[in-house]
């Protein structure tokens, strides 16, 4: 099955699908997740589903289902399934019964009797409508994705057809969806439709689906593998993987070899070519060991014809071929020659260059040639181009036979095929620069944002500039998607960036290179505002301060104050500031316009926080002179009792109070000892009080402290400035005059946020999710826990990442969505009315970690009397934790004990069990344990009985020691003949009839092959080997036959016989010593006596006399000559022992002497480099022209700089005229560039300016760089 896209966030494997039901029936849903034991949830119309008669709720370890009987039109509605976070909707369609069909559901569960897959009797009406419902081309089965059917994998045969397809709704797409076909992970198929790929797409405009093929035409081997098919729209994609397997095509009946090449009345081209090898192979796979006594009528089809050809001479062909029947005897003749043809051995080069060469960026590398010619010159090539000395970039060096290019500092650029060129001949290699890997040094960190706000994912990595990869839920995001995701690179950083983020952008997110991965979570919530204080109402006197104040819990919420409905607009009386969290309200000098209802709406929010401003009236009235204290509390329409005031804020409170004369003032804090806090003075007369109501009005003390007293004519105000815990108690107000006295005791409550709590402990940590639990904390700031609010962050990170916006309730919480092998750290904030708690201390960093999956291909390799030999592979899924080892573990057939089969854990992944009891039946099993635990076992499914298994014996000769082989002196011999049979089986080895001698031959044997081993082959060890295995009376054999051969020894009896003109007749006899192997020619070659300088004259010359010509009259030549078999040439040659004299004829010419004209010349430039002035950013030349004999050397200078080691410049020279390019100059560029020319002769140079101006577009857009320039 194709593999689906990977959903990170989802809970289930199998979710639960639209079914359509007719009235009366039973409908059921089912659902798998992929943990056993986790809370499954069923809903309604979004309400949940409790169990009843109506509806039937199932769960068994990781299956649920839901049952719901006599279904009714009233069940027509949406339906639910909630694991976890993980949400799936899906339908419920009742459908109402006909009248021509009338059948119950009892009688109508037989009718899908399809042979096929009959379904169980239980869910066979459901199924049935299930079936019927999935045929409706409208329901789309991948409700997630894009197809509504994916391509599946396939199987054909070679030369046979197939076609996947593919389909994909369109009922929702504006337009044709964009599909694209790959094969392997790259390979885009678009571009290789011909002869075997056919792409093809249809819509059908009544379903609605767009129907996309891929037509495989004649598939051959190659043609297997995985392949990809693509699907993407303007705002989504999907992606399905599916597999083609292909086999080879079946043989009926036996292979005749002969067949093949008879002419039949359709007959063949005369030049048709016949895969002669491919005939071999199938007539080998019919010819087994087991077929050899069927009787005589296969004898003559036993007869192999290949082997009498390649053995017979030419002349036997057509004899050959008339006595066994073969009648296309041209197309085995075009075979055999190809077949035979062998490869010219190369006279230019004794070593060439390897196919590749593979270096690192920035090492160099050496390339090594050797040539047969010491004194030969070579060239070398870098894509078809001379490599020229340059700086100290390539370096060419010759050490005696040996040419080496040496590279350095290797770059992308040098990433390229080289020659090596020696005259006519070539040797090519391709040369591979490997970048390192891209590592990333700053990891991309969790973030959480409001709907609306921007994201910006930040990572460093280690290479500026570097192509990095950026997905979401494995998903990549391309640059197609600009409207949404924008991607930046800063240097070594790089950004993924969404301005405007919804709660579809929620999910992980992940950055890659080709040497690491990066991924953080991105939570999108919701915009909630909290109101931590409202404001309240106010009470004020005329030309008092009033204050309105409170505390929202965004800091960038801005907002409006309404007066009876109407915005207030700031004034020099009227102030509104907003600091913070906190929006204030001030009006000085209250007035009674000022009395009215005051409103602080959120911009944004559907909120409305409101009070009321109460204007007090102070009457004077006119009272008898002798009146006794008293405290008017009640009039401020207050509750005298008990006073509550938020920590760190003012309490300011004013107690009217009369009496005449004018009553002292006394405060009292009534504790476990009472202090007296501010006193008055007691010598105050009439007049004299008189006479300070007079004089002063507003302060009869000085202000002093944090918590003080202010007197004035007919209130008191007792005030406390940045209220503290230690403020709490009773405050009692006394007032003395001569005419009595009168107290009261005022309750002053300070209320706060709460105490931090303790460090969160962490508990049941699996894969993605753990169990945080906590305490309260030790004291609630005067006022009940509300809630609570977590927050979590890497071990690494300094970001802190709040996971629930509704306050907790109780002090457990379980924290999902976390990644495998990250570490985390945990805090708790406590909040109450007044607010937010400093968060707790962070707990112990822990790690999510999950055991592995099962171990897979859990196989018995083999069992004997007492032991038995298991081997897995490991499990599919390790994780973070990694893995320990495996638990293996046995159990008795009948039994349920089970029994540990090794001591301890065992990290291979095969086992041997020992010491069992011969008969016993045994069940095994295996499990993977690391750091999380132990993972579900894989058992095996029958039984094993402890027994040894009688197997015959047998060889697997491989192919290649079929035929006879070949060794040179000195090679090392090692020959491996894989066999099967049980019990181990006797192995003996035999040459030519005689037992090996076990000090010049190795033998090694083990249960599964043999190996003959000789290290230095001779002569002697040439013949034929036979090997023998024997189990009780049953045997078999193979023979092997083996040759040795050495190079020849020289020709014997070499003769001149003849000498006239400019020729030289020699004969001469075969070599005594052939070394064991055919003779297949001579060398010829001959030396002028005044030199001794040998020169081939003839090369693999077969015949053993020859006629040498061409030689130049009155020289003395010497003759010698090598024998040649498969070794090569012998190691001394037969030589003439007397010389052949060419005699001259006629007279003699003495040529006249010249005198040698010497054309050396000193450098000299013909044409001048001109003074250029060029624009910023295109390439540019400077040219001139020199001539010199010998050819000059040409350096290149800027302002006396050498430039031949920079990339930025190159430099041609072709006829005598010389070229520096600059590539994109600067203004940096501009100076004074020399060019000079040197000889043995001398030397000239020549110089000029070069002047870059700046790009008058680039600073039309860029206005701060002109304003620079300006």
């Amino acid at each position: 099955m194709p593999e689906p896209v990977k959903k990170t966030v989802s809970a289930f494997t199998k979710k639960p699908k639209t079914t359509e039901v007719t009235a009366g029936n039973t409908a059921v849903f089912e659902a798998e997740t992929e943990k056993s034991g986790i809370k499954v949830k069923w809903q309604r119309a979004g309400t949940e589903i409790t169990e009843s008669e109506k509806y039937v709720i199932k769960t068994e370890g990781n299956k649920h289902s839901l049952t719901i009987n006599n279904v009714g039109k009233e069940d027509d509605v949406t339906y639910a399934v909630i694991a976890g976070s993980s949400k799936v909707k899906f339908e419920l369609k009742v459908k109402e019964p006909e009248k021509s069909e009338t059948v119950t559901p009892a009688e109508a569960a037989p009718a899908p009797a399809a042979p096929e897959s009959p379904a169980p009797p239980a869910e066979s009406s459901q199924n049935t409508e299930v079936s019927s419902a999935e045929t409706h081309p409208e329901e789309p089965l991948d409700p997630i994705g894009l197809f509504v059917a994916r391509p599946q994998d396939g199987e054909v045969t070679v030369g046979g057809n197939i076609t996947f397809t593919a389909k994909v709704a369109g009922e929702s797409l504006l337009k044709k969806p964009s599909v694209k076909w790959f094969k392997g992970k790259w390979m885009d198929l678009g571009s290789k439709v011909g002869k075997h790929l056919q792409l093809h797409d249809s819509y059908d405009r009544n379903t609605k689906v767009y129907t996309f093929e891929m037509e495989i035409i004649e598939a051959n081997m190659t043609f297997a593998g995985g392949y990809r098919c693509e699907v993407s729209t303007k705002d989504k994609f999907d992606s399905s993987n599916f597999s083609l397997t292909v086999n080879e095509a079946p043989v009926s009946g036996d292979l005749d070899i002969r067949a093949a090449f008879r002419r039949t009345t359709e007959g063949h081209d005369d030049g048709a070519e016949f895969n002669f090898s491919s005939l071999l192979k199938k007539r080998d796979s019919f010819l087994r060991p087991s077929n050899r006594g069927e009787g005589k009528s296969e004898s003559q089809s036993d007869v192999d014809v290949w082997d009498i050809l390649r053995k017979a001479p030419p002349t036997e062909y057509e004899k050959i071929a008339f006595q066994y029947g073969i009648t296309d005897l041209r197309g085995m003749l075009k075979r055999l020659k190809r077949i035979k043809k062998e490869e010219k051995k190369s006279t230019a080069f004794l070593k060439k260059l390897d196919p590749a060469y593979q270096v690192d960026k920035g090492q160099k590398i050496k390339l090594m040639v050797e040539v047969a010619n010491p004194d030969a010159d070579v060239k070398w090539l870098k894509n078809g181009q001379e490599i020229q000395v340059s700086g100290s970039k390539y370096i060419f060096e010759a050490v005696g036979n040996k040419r080496i290019l040496t590279i350095n500092h290797c770059s992308l650029a040098d990433d390229a095929a080289y020659e090596c060129v020696v005259g006519d001949e070539k040797s090519f290699t391709e040369l591979f620069v490997k970048e390192p890997p891209i590592l990333i040094t700053h990891p991309l960190e969790d973030q959480m944002v409001m709907v609306g706000e921007r994201v910006e994912f930040e990572c460093e990595v280690s290479e500026e500039g570097a192509t990095v990869k950026w997905e979401k839920d494995g998903i990549e995001l391309t640059r197609e998607e600009t409207f949404k995701y924008r991607f930046k690179k800063d240097g070594k950083k790089q950004y993924l960036i969404i301005n405007e983020s919804t709660k579809e952008d929620s999910g992980h997110y992940t950055v890659k290179t080709n040497g690491g991965v990066s991924v953080a979570e991105l939570i999108v919530q919701e915009k909630k505002l909290e109101v931590y204080q409202s404001i309240a109402d106010l009470t004020v006197k005329a030309r008092d301060q009033a204050v309105f104040k409170c505390e929202v819990s965004d800091e960038n919420v801005k907002g409006i104050w309404l007066k009876n409905g109407k915005e207030v607009i700031p004034d020099e009386r009227i102030k509104i500031s907003h600091i913070g969290r906190i929006h204030k309200l001030t009006i000085e000098d209250v007035t009674p316009e000022d009395e009215a209802d005051y409103s602080f709406i959120p911009q944004g929010f559907a909120y409305n926080l409101s009070a009321k401003l109460q204007f007090l009236e102070v009457k004077i009235d006119f009272v008898p002179r002798e009146e006794p204290p008293k405290i008017h509390l009640d009039c401020l329409g207050q509750s005298p009792d008990t006073i509550v005031v938020v920590a760190g804020n003012k309490l300011r409170l004013d107690v009217p109070v009369s009496g005449d004369p004018t009553p002292t003032v006394i405060w009292q804090k009534v504790n476990k000892r009472n202090d007296l806090l501010r006193n008055s003075d007691d010598s105050m007369t009439p007049s004299e009080n008189s006479s300070d109501l007079n004089t002063d009005n507003k302060l009869l003390f000085e202000s002093e402290g944090r918590v003080r007293v202010e007197m004035h004519e007919d209130h008191c105000v007792f005030i406390i400035e940045g209220a503290e815990k230690e403020d709490e108690g009773v405050y009692r107000v006394i007032l003395k005059n001569p005419v009595g006295e009168d107290k009261a005791d005022i309750t002053v409550k300070v209320i706060d946020v709460p105490d931090p709590p303790e460090a969160p402990t962490i508990s049941n940590i699996g894969e993605d999710y753990c169990t945080v639990q906590w305490q309260p904390p030790k004291y609630d700031g005067g006022q009940p826990v509300l809630g609570y609010i977590l927050e979590r962050k890497k071990k690494k990170s300094y970001r802190w990442m709040r996971l629930n916006f509704d306050l907790l309730k109780e002090l457990t919480y379980e924290a999902k969505r976390m990644i495998e092998g990250v570490v985390y750290e945990m805090r708790i904030y406590a909040v109450n009315s007044i607010g937010m708690s400093r968060p707790s201390p962070a707990s112990q960093p822990f790690m999510p970690i999950a055991p592995p999956s099962e171990p897979t291909h859990f196989t018995v390799e083999d069992v004997s009397d007492s032991t038995v030999s298991l081997k897995w592979r490991p499990p599919e899924r390790i994780g973070a934790g990694g893995l320990d080892g495996y638990m293996v573990e046995y159990c008795k057939d009948g039994s349920t004990e089970w029994i540990p089969a090794l001591p301890g854990l065992t990290e291979r992944t095969s086992a041997l069990v020992k010491d069992l009891v011969t008969g016993d039946k045994l069940y095994f099993r295996i499990k993977a344990v690391n750091l999380a635990g132990e993972s579900a076992a894989a058992t095996i499914k029958e039984p094993v009985t402890v027994q040894e298994i009688l197997q015959r014996p047998k060889f697997w000769l491989p192919r290649h020691l079929r035929q006879t082989l070949v060794k040179k002196v000195g090679e090392t011999i090692n020959i491996v003949i894989p066999f099967q049979g049980k019990p181990r089986p006797k192995i003996t080895w035999l040459k030519d009839g005689q037992t090996l001698d076990s000090k010049d031959v190795g033998i090694r044997n083990s249960s599964t092959d043999t190996i003959l081993f000789i290290r230095k082959a001779e002569l002697h060890h040439s013949g034929a080997y036979e090997v023998t295995l024997q189990i009780e009376n049953m045997s078999d054999k193979v023979a092997i036959t083996i040759q040795i051969i050495d190079k020849p020894g020289p020709p014997q009896n070499i003769k001149l016989v003849d000498v006239w003109g400019f020729n030289a007749a020699l004969e001469w006899s075969p070599p005594q010593d052939d070394g064991n192997a055919q003779i297949l020619g001579y060398t010829v070659q001959k030396a002028d006596k005044k030199t001794m300088e040998w020169y081939t004259v003839f090369d693999h010359y077969r015949r053993t006399n020859c006629i040498v010509s061409d030689l130049i009259m009155g020289n003395d030549y010497f003759f010698r000559i090598f024998s040649e078999n498969l070794c090569g040439l012998s190691e001394t040659a037969a030589t003439t022992k007397n010389p052949a004299h060419i005699q001259k004829t006629g007279t003699t010419y003495k040529p006249p002497c010249y005198k040698e004209h010497d054309f050396s010349e000193a450098p000299k430039f013909t044409h001048p480099l001109v003074n250029r002035s060029v624009i910023a950013g295109y390439n540019t030349t400077l040219s001139c022209a020199v001539r010199g004999i010998p050819k000059p050397k040409i350096f290149w200078f800027k302002n006396k700089m050498d430039l031949s080691g920079d990339a930025k410049y190159r430099m041609f020279s072709k006829q005598g005229v010389l070229t520096l390019e600059i590539r994109k100059p600067t203004p940096f560029d501009g100076g004074i560039y020399t060019c000079k020319a040197v000889n043995e002769c001398g030397e000239a140079e020549i110089e000029c300016r070069l002047d870059v101006r700046g790009n008058q577009m680039n600073l039309m857009h860029n206005p701060n760089t002109a304003r620079k320039r300006d």
